[in-house]
């Protein structure tokens, strides 16, 4: 099996990337008031992993965040504050 047949794990791809990770978070989600939050589903979907589910309550670490938005599709708009990375910060994808 040649290399371009062999499938690539999302790991892997993630591995190539390059983060300029701003000291200022572009997303936050509350730590008081989880009410709402689909806290499985950003724990399980979330392709950077950024969100972890301990007990009930969720956490979030923007630091490897590929600026999806998937986060912002699923949560209700009160309860996440979401935008880009200020310019020049944030992923650098590699394709390579």
């Amino acid at each position: 099996m040649s290399t371009l047949e062999k499938p690539f794990k999302i790991e892997d791809l993630l591995q190539r990337n390059i983060w300029d990770v701003d000291e200022e978070p572009h997303i936050e989600i509350p730590l008081d008031d989880q009410e709402g939050l689909k806290k499985k589903a950003l724990a399980l979907l979330c392709p950077a992993g950024c969100y972890t589910l301990i007990g009930d309550r969720l956490i979030f670490s923007y630091e490897g965040c590929v600026e999806c938005g998937l986060c912002r599709i699923i949560t209700p708009s009160d309860k996440i504050r979401w935008t880009y990375p200020r310019s020049g910060k944030g992923v650098t994808y590699r394709y390579t």
